[in-house]
């Protein structure tokens, strides 16, 4: 079944195409040389140059407009990120790829020091990375850029950093796959649906499939945004419309082997399992055989980033000398690969607990490239596998329980200053969070007590350092993290980190006076346009004017220490008491890290629990267990990091008391 019979927003029928001298493929395809960015009224305000440019490109290349802004949406945003390129070497609003510039360097895990098991009861760790294979032939998803030149005429340098002619270049893409589908130029959107899948350069039906399912989701639902320049950008919605999805069968696609992946319907997924292998005595690799949830609840969904290219951490993860996870997603169209199934333990948080516990997902991407961005693609692919599992695995969509690298505690004192960082102050967790269907919002009011952080992501650009030169400032970016101060003042020392063991900076990846998106805090005190929380022990302030607030009222469960207890201790991991552990299951140690909760202080309190530990020191199974104490520990966000506190040492509080 076909849509609306005509796109509201594009050219009203054929339009003749100028005549230009061109290749000869190129001019088999009959599209027009732009050597020039396109002509925009002289009407067009600054404000919506780029509106007029979708208008442009659309009407040249007689692509339906509403198609060319929808691409571009799930490209980019209709954002251009400073003319920087993402992860993939992709540039301006349609995310035009370039693999010469590409940013598919570095290694995975390369920021901190951590030991990914995180477990003390084996010996210090650290993985071993065997010698990558030759690289393979660059795939087309990563060469959109040159062809965009080849068909526009236009120089890779222009297509680069001029918004206008990249949009340009992104609707002879368009057209190119029309046209190489046999289908004409329809001025109907339901006609470009397999132009669409092979726009995203997807080799495989279902990634292709899933891709343009996204775009024609954002032509019914329609979107209005302002764009990181300033740009007001506006597509209506279609909701009647239908695609002809049957274009997909003719392609010419394979068919992804998915071999038992745990995956949502509505994603793309393939199987690249991670070894499990054995070494020598005991000495194996890369996770753990477990029996979750049946044996240990799943409660985290940990995210992360890759610090790396995609085809660099296909390699490093099928390392069995190196370290696992769960998933990874890919950043041009959302593609996801899993490693680990769910049963089992991935050695990927640095937290023996957490891991035990949790689902690890690595992003392709790096944290201290601010415009090295996340596309929309990868924002709803795992937005809907975060979904699926919080569904399958009974997770809350919170904070509390939706935790990023950079929110792990370290287990033990020594281990803190080598935590990651990771996916670092420039993931969109507002953004993130109305994909997942639970928006972030106020939920209290004064009298409650607590604050959810919730700063305008686009509008807050605290500055940053470090992201290239070591103490240079980062490029302007929209970030979903606050600063925090030791007073109602800019100008006042940054909190300290006591665990850090250093000083606290401004650097990109320094934590240590910093909360971000969705966290929630105890309010410890007011100041005309500030609010103190408690944070780490102290208090900790940060600027909350009304008329752009960076934190709404919230109402959450509040723990302080018992009456009677000058201060109590936090600890990294909920470990179980002694007494608990069978005989030939080694006692772990229950120590604290070097934070405390001194009297009269307020946390915010996620989930009660048991004292658990899942021992598996071994590579034959028979002997793991997992050891459940009577001891309870609550969850608590203490400072930019989670920590436990003992229930039997703490109180519940009524904040509107």
């Amino acid at each position: 079944m076909r849509g609306s019979a005509t796109d509201p927003t594009s050219p009203a029928g054929p339009r003749r195409l100028r005549r230009t001298a061109v290749p000869l493929a190129s001019a088999a395809l009959l599209l027009p040389l732009l050597g020039a960015t396109p002509a925009h009224p002289a009407t067009a305000s600054s404000a919506d140059r780029l509106q007029q440019a979708f208008a442009s490109a659309a009407a040249d290349y007689q692509v339906p407009r509403s198609v060319l802004l929808a691409v571009s949406y799930l490209q980019s945003r209709w954002d251009r990120h400073g003319d920087a390129p993402s992860v993939t070497g992709g540039y301006g609003p349609m995310h035009l790829t370039d693999a010469r510039t590409a940013l598919a360097g570095g290694e995975h895990f390369a920021e901190g020091t951590e030991d990914a098991r995180g477990d003390t009861a084996r010996p210090a760790w650290h993985p071993t990375v065997g010698s990558a294979p030759a690289g393979p032939a660059v795939p087309a998803r990563l060469r959109t850029l040159p062809r965009a030149a080849e068909l526009t005429g236009i120089p890779a340098a222009r297509l680069r950093a001029d918004p206008a002619a990249n949009v340009a270049g992104g609707a002879a893409l368009l057209a190119a796959a029309q046209r190489e589908l046999g289908e004409p130029p329809s001025a109907d959107p339901a006609d470009w649906y397999g132009a669409v899948a092979r726009f995203s350069g997807a080799d495989d039906k279902a990634t292709a499939a899933a891709y343009a399912d996204d775009v024609y989701d954002v032509l019914r639902t329609g979107e209005e945004r302002v764009t990181d320049d300033g740009q007001l950008v506006t597509l209506a919605a279609q909701p009647r419309l239908t695609a002809d999805t049957a274009q997909l069968d003719r392609a010419g696609l394979r068919t992804l082997p998915t071999d038992g992946t745990e995956c949502p319907r509505s994603v793309s997924c393939e199987s690249v399992p991670a070894p499990y292998a054995e070494f020598g005595d005991d000495d194996y690799g890369n996770h753990d055989l477990g029996d979750r949830p049946a044996a240990q609840r799943i409660k985290y969904i940990v995210i992360h980033d890759t610090e790396g290219g995609w085809d660099g951490v296909m390699h490093l993860i099928q390392d069995p000398t190196y370290v696992s996870w769960n998933y990874t997603i890919r950043s041009t169209d959302g593609l996801i690969a899993q490693h680990v199934k769910a049963k089992d333990v991935a050695w990927h948080a640095g937290n023996w607990d957490v891991n035990a516990r949790s689902i690890g997902i690595e992003h392709e991407g790096f944290l201290a490239a601010p415009d090295a961005w996340y596309t929309e693609a990868m924002y709803r692919s795992s937005a809907r596998l975060v979904r699926y599992l919080a569904r399958t695995y009974d997770i809350p969509l919170d904070r509390q329980h939706l935790l990023g690298h950079d929110n792990v505690p370290g287990p033990t004192a020594s281990s803190v200053p080598g935590m990651h960082t990771d996916p670092g102050p420039y993931w969109d967790w507002r953004h993130y969070f109305q994909l997942l269907g639970h928006p972030l919002r106020r939920t209290g009011g004064p009298l409650s007590g607590a604050v959810t952080i919730l700063p305008d992501y686009a509008s807050n650009q605290p500055v940053y350092t470090g992201c290239a030169t070591r103490g240079e400032p980062c490029a302007a970016h929209g970030s979903g993290e606050v600063r925090l101060y030791t007073d109602h003042d800019v100008t006042a020392p940054l909190v300290k980190d006591i665990g850090l063991r250093t000083d606290p900076t401004d650097g990109v990846n320094d934590l240590s006076s910093r909360v971000s998106t969705g966290q929630r805090y105890a309010v410890a005190d007011r100041w005309g346009e500030w609010t103190a929380i408690w944070y780490l022990g102290q208090k900790a302030w940060f600027r909350n004017p009304r008329r752009a607030p960076t934190a709404v009222w919230a109402r959450a469960p509040l723990v302080t220490p018992r009456n009677g207890l000058a201060s109590v201790p936090v600890y990294g991991r909920a470990y179980p008491e002694k007494g608990a552990y069978p005989a030939g299951v080694p006692a772990q140690s229950v120590v604290p890290l070097p934070y405390t909760i001194p009297a009269g202080q307020r946390y915010v309190a996620g989930d009660v629990m048991p004292g658990e530990y899942y021992y598996a020191v071994t590579f034959t199974p028979d002997s793991h267990r997992v050891v459940v104490g009577e001891d309870l520990y609550y969850e608590i966000q203490y400072g930019h990091r989670i920590g436990f506190v003992r229930a039997a040492d703490v109180t519940l509080v009524d904040p509107a008391r």
